[in-house]
C-alpha cells in the first residue's frame, strides 16, 4: 500500500534538479541539450550515459538502466523507494505525510530505526568505558602499546565490550531495549533458540569495538579484537549478517575514504581495521579494508563509484598473495586498475608505518607494481623460471587472469609485456589466453546478479498513443473524447491497461515530475517501454498522428472480427438463422472498412 500521496512524490521530483543530483556522483558534460558520463551502473571507456533535463530523466544506452531522480537514487545508492523519497525530500524541503498508514511498511520503518539507534547509543556507551572504566585499563594499555591514545579512540569511536555480559545487557534494559533488538544488531543471541527464557549470550566479551559504518556514514555494525589470547576465538570477530549489515557490500572506513579516492585516484585496500586505521591517522585516507570475507563482486562495483584504480597492499605470506589474486579478479571484472605494493616480510601497514615511517611507506604505494609485473616478480623469487615447465605453468597462471580484463587495448598490452618478461613468443601465449576455460563460479555470474526488468511489448499503434498522450494536451482531449469507441478498440491489446490508466490521470505533458510520476506509477517492465517511446520527439501535429494510429487500430479490429466470423462459418453445427446472421456482420463490417478509406 502506497503511503506517499502522488502529489507529494510529484512536488518532490518538480523541486529536485536531477543534473545537480547526479553531477556530484557522475562527473557530467553538457552535450548539446543534454548531458553526458560515464555510467555508474557497469564499466565502460566511453560515455554512454545521459542526462536529459527537460524530461528530468537519466538514460544509459550501454546497460539500459535510466528512470529519473528517484530511481537514480535508489540503485546508485542501494536503498529502497521510501528511503529515496525521504532523501530527496529532506534535500528539496519538501514535507511529507503520508496519506495511509501501511501496517508492515511501518513496522520495517521503526525496527531499522531502532536498530540504527541501538547501533549509536551502544558505540557511544563502549567508548566511554574505554575512556573511563577502570576495568578498561588493559584495553588503553594496549592501544597504547601499538602507539595510539585518546585522540585516535575519540576519531574513530573505538570502545571497550566488558568481559562481564551483564555490565551491557544492564545498560542496555536501562535504554529501553529489547533482547529481541540485541539479537537484531548480532550483539547477542538466544543461548537456546528454542527456549527464549534461557537468556541472551554476548559476542563480543573484553574485546577492543571498531564500529563499522556503511558508505554514508551509519553504524551497522561491529568488529571486536581480543585482548586476551584465547585459541576458542578469533583475534577478530565481526557482527554477524543482519538486515542492516551485508559483509559482500561493506568496506571499513569507506565512509571516510571515499572523498580521498576521489583525490588520490585510487583505493588503497588493506586486510585489517587497524592498518586502516593506522593509514588513516598518517595520512592515507583513501585506505579501506573488508570485513572477515574474500573480495565480492559487490565490493568491487561498490569501489568502482568512487575510483577506476585499486593499490592492494596485504601481508606477503603465501595467503596473502592467494588473496591478491583472487581479489584482482573480482576488481578487473568490474573494469578496475590493480596494482600491488608488496609489504616486507612479517610487516603490515600499521607495523611499517611505526617502524620505518610514513615516507618509507608513502614510497612503498608509489612503487607499487602493476599486477602482473608482481605476479612475475613473485614467481621469480620463489621458483626457477629457467625451467621451460615451471615458466610454461607461470604463462598459463597469467592467461587466466588475462582472460578476466574486459578492454582490449588494455588486454593486448599486457599480453605484450609479460611475453616480453617471460622471453615467449606472443602468438604462443596469446594462444594460451584463448584456450582458457572459465571457472564455473565466473562464468555463472550472470546467475548471480539480478534478474534485469526487460521492456514490455506494446502493440506499436497503442504505444505510439501513449508516446502522444504523454507529450501533448491536445492528444490527451482528443482521445478522452473518443473513450468509448477507443476501449472496444484496444480491448485485450498489449499495453491498452497503460493507456487507459494514462487518460484517467491525465499527467501534465508540460510538468516532467508530472511524468515521472506517472511513469512511477507502472510496473517497471511498462515504465521502460513508455520512457523509451518518449525519446522520440513529438510530431508537429500529434493530433492527426493519433487519428491515424486509432483508424490503423479500428481498422486492425474490424479485420480481425472478420476473421473470426470466417473461421465461425467453416462450423457445420450453425443453424441457417446463425449463419444469416454472421454474414450479415461481415456485410457491416466491410461497409466500416470501406468507410474507414480501405477496401476488404
Amino acid at each position: 500500500m502506497a503511503t506517499i500521496p502522488d502529489e507529494t512524490k510529484e512536488l518532490i521530483l518538480a523541486q529536485t534538479d536531477i543534473v545537480d543530483l547526479i553531477n556530484p556522483h557522475v562527473p557530467l558534460k553538457r552535450v548539446g541539450s543534454q548531458f553526458r558520463g560515464l555510467c555508474p551502473f557497469h564499466n565502460e571507456k566511453s560515455p554512454s550515459f545521459y542526462v536529459t533535463p527537460s524530461m528530468q530523466r537519466f538514460k544509459c544506452f550501454g546497460c539500459g538502466e535510466g528512470g529519473d531522480a528517484i530511481s537514480f537514487l535508489m540503485k546508485y545508492r542501494n536503498i529502497p523507494y521510501p528511503e529515496a523519497v525521504a532523501e530527496l525530500a529532506k534535500r528539496a524541503g519538501v514535507t511529507i505525510i503520508e496519506e495511509a498508514y501501511d501496517p508492515e511498511a511501518e513496522k520495517a520503518r521503526r525496527r531499522r530505526s531502532r536498530l540504527l539507534e541501538l547501533h549509536n547509543k551502544a558505540a557511544r556507551y563502549i567508548h566511554h568505558l574505554l575512556l573511563t572504566s577502570p576495568d578498561a585499563a588493559h584495553a588503553r594499555a594496549y592501544l597504547k602499546s601499538r602507539g595510539y591514545g585518546k585522540e585516535m579512540a575519540e576519531r574513530w569511536l573505538v570502545g571497550w565490550m566488558p568481559a562481564n555480559p551483564r555490565l551491557f545487557l544492564q545498560w542496555a534494559k536501562e535504554q529501553g531495549f529489547s533482547g529481541r533488538e540485541l539479537c537484531g544488531t548480532g550483539i547477542a543471541s538466544l543461548k537456546d533458540e528454542s527456549n527464549p527464557r534461557a537468556g541472551l549470550y554476548l559476542r563480543f566479551r573484553d574485546r577492543l569495538m571498531f564500529p563499522i559504518h556503511n558508505d554514508y556514514g551509519d553504524i551497522i555494525a561491529f568488529s571486536g579484537r581480543q585482548l586476551v589470547e584465547d585459541k576458542n576465538s578469533g583475534k577478530y570477530i565481526n557482527s554477524p549478517e543482519t538486515p542492516l549489515f551485508k559483509k559482500s557490500k561493506v568496506f571499513f572506513a569507506l565512509d571516510r575514504a571515499k572523498k580521498a579516492m576521489g583525490k588520490e585516484k585510487f583505493a588503497l585496500l588493506c586486510e585489517g581495521q587497524i592498518d586502516v586505521i593506522a593509514c588513516h591517522e598518517a595520512g592515507f585516507e583513501n585506505a579501506v579494508a573488508g570485513l572477515g570475507t574474500a573480495l565480492t563482486h559487490e565490493h568491487s562495483r561498490l569501489l568502482k563509484r568512487y575510483t577506476d584504480a585499486v593499490v592492494l597492499c596485504y601481508d606477503s605470506d603465501n595467503a596473502g598473495h592467494l588473496a591478491i589474486g583472487k581479489a584482482f579478479t573480482e576488481l578487473a571484472a568490474a573494469g578496475l586498475e590493480v596494482s600491488v605494493a608488496p609489504l616486507p616480510e612479517k610487516e603490515d601497514p600499521d607495523s611499517l608505518i611505526k617502524s620505518q615511517g610514513t615516507e618509507s611507506f608513502r614510497k612503498l604505494i608509489t612503487n607499487a607494481s602493476g599486477f602482473f609485473d608482481y605476479q612475475i616478480d613473485f614467481a621469480q623469487r620463489n621458483i626457477d623460471l629457467s625451467q621451460p615447465l615451471k615458466k610454461t605453468q607461470l604463462a598459463n597462471n597469467l592467461a587466466i587472469y588475462i582472460k578476466k580484463i574486459g578492454d582490449p587495448v588494455a588486454k593486448d598490452t599486457i599480453i605484450n609485456h609479460c611475453a616480453t618478461r617471460l622471453q615467449i613468443g606472443i602468438p604462443e601465449f596469446q594462444a594460451a589466453i584463448a584456450n582458457v576455460r572459465e571457472e564455473r563460479q565466473y562464468a555463472s555470474r550472470k546467475d548471480q546478479e539480478p534478474e534485469k526488468i526487460s521492456a514490455r511489448a506494446y502493440d506499436p499503434s497503442v504505444l505510439q498513443l501513449c508516446q502522444l498522450g504523454l507529450q501533448s494536451i491536445e492528444v490527451q482531449d482528443w482521445l478522452c473524447d473518443q473513450t468509448e469507441s477507443l476501449l472496444e478498440i484496444v480491448a485485450s491489446l498489449p499495453g491498452q491497461e497503460t493507456l487507459i490508466k494514462l487518460l484517467g490521470q491525465r499527467p501534465t505533458p508540460s510538468q516532467p515530475a508530472s511524468i515521472n510520476r506517472f511513469l512511477g506509477s507502472l510496473p517497471e517492465a511498462d515504465s521502460l517501454t513508455v520512457a523509451s517511446a518518449l525519446e522520440d520527439t513529438l510530431p508537429e501535429n500529434p493530433v492527426d498522428y493519433a487519428t491515424r494510429a486509432l483508424n490503423f487500430l479500428a481498422r486492425k479490429s474490424l479485420k480481425n472480427r472478420i476473421d473470426q466470423i470466417a473461421s465461425q462459418l467453416k462450423s457445420s453445427s450453425l443453424s441457417l438463422t446463425e449463419t444469416q446472421d454472421l454474414l450479415n456482420e461481415t456485410n457491416r463490417l466491410r461497409d466500416m472498412l470501406h468507410g474507414n478509406g480501405e477496401s476488404s
